[in-house]
């Protein structure tokens, strides 16, 4: 069965691929002759890469690196979920590395997380936390969310800079963020080195969207906005400092990554057996405001968490595309109910000011208004 249907509104045909259930509204994806995502291709990538070829290479690159002093080997950016501590378990007890562990603070924190930070930091790593100007990351969560619809912009930018501002002020030649999203998730491939090392442009581009120099006004200056700009990139290059994706060395899966994780330390999962608006119950658990950004990508493109976890797990071979369906049609854009007073009171927004936010940035091609009722003009079948 094939989901290509005309749109009503512009003349849009919104499709879903033929492998997964991912909506071509998706930012960046490409769909082949066959109708097939370019994430389920880079799936059957994965199955014949010589992942043996590609742990040698990992072994060498650390091996070169490998701090003589006994200082800290490399940085990773770590929220304490299962992706980012599988990868400092496996850094640090399988490669015998010294990582540094960087946090740039959740927004609204979550007491799963911090217990399962904690339970890690336990393990035996040092940890470093940066929590930006509360006053300022406030602002621009809220600037955001009105004009982008996106509450977490100026977190991303975080994410993304303070691990490797951190990589220059310690001299640490290596950051090891997750996966590649753009070829893992599908999206637009840069060049074939990207799918290893990330890089300014990647983070501007697929990141962050813009350079947070941009920001001030309304009261945040210059000097605000320091925790998320991007170092010189004459610094990194002087320092030799280079961020990789360890999932370009490993096969990536979030579902292995959890179980991996699970058999190490008694990781904590949501204690009502699943997150707001998908199935799974072990993933993106370190933020409250995490629930309203899936939520925000269900009113913009048409699809959100689960449709979103259900298509990882197909393209690995741990679903099948019925299975994810059914799972779509229950949880798909379930409203985030569940800590929504503390993100509405972290916005400052009311109830009503915060329905017609929402509203502004449904997209015309994907919603029509139906009885007084918002109705996907093209869901899945």
């Amino acid at each position: 069965m094939t989901f290509l249907s005309p749109a009503s509104a512009g003349g849009r045909r919104i499709a879903y691929c033929t492998h997964c259930i991912m909506p071509n509204t998706r930012p960046r994806v490409q769909f082949d002759a066959a109708g097939v995502c370019n994430a389920c291709r880079n799936g059957e990538e994965k199955a014949v890469i010589d992942w043996e070829a590609r742990r040698a290479e990992f072994v060498e690159l650390v091996s070169q690196q490998k701090s003589v002093s006994g200082g800290w080997d490399c940085v990773v950016p770590w929220s304490g979920g299962k992706d980012s501590s599988s990868i400092a378990y496996r850094l640090k007890f399988t490669y015998g590395l010294n990582p540094l562990l960087v946090t740039f603070s959740p927004m609204i924190p979550n007491e799963v997380a911090e217990k399962n930070r904690e339970l890690m930091i336990q393990e035996g790593f040092d940890h470093l936390l940066v929590r930006a100007n509360q006053k300022v990351h406030r602002q621009l969560a809220r600037r955001f969310f009105i004009e982008r619809g996106n509450p977490k912009v100026a977190w991303d930018a975080g994410v993304n800079s303070i691990p490797m501002q951190v990589a220059v002020n310690y001299r640490i030649p290596l950051v090891f963020y997750a996966e590649h999203g753009e070829s893992e998730y599908g999206g637009r491939v840069l060049s074939e080195e990207s799918r290893k090392r990330r890089d300014f442009t990647e983070v501007i581009e697929h990141q962050i969207g813009d350079d947070p120099r941009n920001w001030t006004g309304d009261g945040v200056k210059a000097a605000d906005l320091n925790p998320y700009l991007y170092p010189d990139l004459g610094d990194l290059a002087r320092l030799s400092v280079t961020a990789y994706y360890f999932a370009y060395f490993h096969r990536w899966s979030m579902l292995e990554n959890y179980q991996f994780l699970k058999e190490k330390i008694p990781f904590q999962t949501h204690p009502g057996g699943r997150t707001s608006g998908t199935f799974t119950d072990f993933d993106s658990l370190d933020d409250k405001m995490d629930n309203l950004y899936y939520y925000m990508q269900f009113i913009k493109f048409g699809f959100g968490r689960t449709v979103r976890d259900a298509c990882r797990m197909i393209q690995n071979d741990q679903m099948t595309r019925d299975e994810g369906l059914d799972l779509a049609r229950r949880y798909d854009g379930e409203f985030p109910e569940e800590f929504l007073d503390d993100v509405l009171e972290y916005l400052r927004l009311t109830r009503d000011e915060f329905t017609q936010v929402v509203d502004k940035h449904r997209n015309a091609e994907v919603w029509d208004r139906s009885d007084g009722q918002w109705v996907l003009r093209h869901p899945l079948c």
